[in-house]
């Protein structure tokens, strides 16, 4: 007569275990999504390293063209941060405001959203999200290679030049100089604690870019690739514009075709970057170096006359007196005078006679026994 109440007891536990695992099964079921959402390191790391292989192998392609011709393809060469930076802002922003995502993040099927998380991911970005992306996509590597050039050429100047007393503005830029290689030394710092943490799963973006422009990464959906499919590709004319209104969408739309070319342009040679990785790997410098150093310039033209040949030699190709404190420029050969070339050659970054790419570190000392 006893026997129902125990039956009954255990039954009503095997209920609430039930409902616990199905509570737990439907938490697990919410929380699969956002882990399914979020990109493997090895993505993002990926797409973060593709353009930095882009603009190496474009730098050589300019340098082989200011080589083989200075006259026509050097300024390709003087200004190549420039127009590099102006081509990457162009791609950029195109990419964001057709995908929200930037170029190499839509080759590997990602895109950004806001970190928030407040707003639909298929409404795109943010106005702020957008300007900041693209500042902090183009903009900022830009600076960045500038600061560096300059540390450099500082560091030649100091190793080539005499120390004059300094105003205070001058003082406070080589501090600013002397500080730059802490700053990033603790910047790499940041973002190889910030890759670690996404590793464990502890923050939504592997990049301190990523968090400063207030977006995180995820997988591109059917429902983004058809709205894509679905977006206008540029501005349409209507009568009732104004003149001003014309222009802007005429500018927009050619805007929207150069960065249509640039990125079909990259996605066809984007399949030979791991070919331009090996070509500038550190085993493989002998051989750059043998196939891509500069031609050996013509030897000068002497006059029969040795006294005359004579005085010829010894005058500066820039001055036109004769040489003092004789300096030779390696890339080309010739001698000059170290003041003359010194000067010339930090203004136009080029030997003078042969138009041959040129620095700072080029300078050669010449001694002779006589001096």
């Amino acid at each position: 007569m006893s026997d129902p109440k125990p039956s009954t007891t255990k039954h009503h536990d095997t209920e609430e275990e039930r409902g616990e695992m199905a509570e737990r099964g439907a938490h697990l079921t919410t929380a699969a999504p956002a882990e399914e959402d979020r990109p493997s390191v090895f993505e993002v790391l990926a797409q973060d390293s593709l353009m930095g292989a882009v603009k190496p192998a474009l730098l050589h392609a300019v340098k082989i063209l200011a080589t083989s011709n200075p006259a026509r393809y050097g300024f390709l060469w003087r200004r190549f941060d420039e127009i590099y930076a102006i081509l990457d802002m162009l791609l950029q922003h195109h990419f964001l405001s057709r995908t929200s995502a930037s170029f190499s993040e839509n080759f590997y099927g990602l895109k950004r959203v806001g970190a928030d998380g407040t707003r639909a991911a298929h409404l795109g970005l943010l106005r702020r999200q957008h300007w900041r992306s693209l500042l902090l996509l183009a903009l900022l590597p830009y600076l960045h290679t500038k600061l560096d050039k300059v540390l450099a050429r500082q560091r030649d100047e100091d190793d080539f030049s005499i120390r004059l007393p300094q105003s205070f503005m001058q003082k406070l830029y080589r501090a600013f100089l002397a500080a730059y290689p802490f700053v990033c030394m603790a910047w790499d710092g940041w973002v190889f604690c910030q890759q670690l943490l996404y590793v464990f799963g502890k923050t939504r973006t592997h990049s301190p870019l990523l968090w400063l422009a207030g977006v995180k990464l995820s997988y591109l959906t059917a429902n983004d690739i058809h709205s894509l499919d679905l977006k206008p590709s540029g501005p349409a004319l209507s009568p009732s514009q104004s003149f001003v209104e014309k222009c802007q969408r005429l500018a927009s739309t050619a805007v929207g075709g150069v960065a249509v070319s640039l990125s079909t342009s990259l996605s066809m040679g984007v399949f030979f970057l791991q070919f331009l990785e090996w070509w500038y790997s550190s085993e493989n410098q002998s051989t750059v170096k043998s196939l891509t150093s500069l031609p050996t310039p013509p030897p000068p033209l002497h006059l029969h006359s040795q006294e005359t040949s004579l005085t010829h030699i010894k005058v500066c190709p820039l001055c036109r007196k004769v040489r003092t404190n004789d300096t030779a420029l390696a890339t080309s050969g010739y001698v000059f005078c170290y003041k003359c070339i010194y000067v010339y050659v930090k203004a136009n970054q080029r030997c003078p006679l042969t138009g041959y790419p040129s620095g700072l570190q080029h300078l050669i000392k010449i001694y002779s026994p006589d001096g």
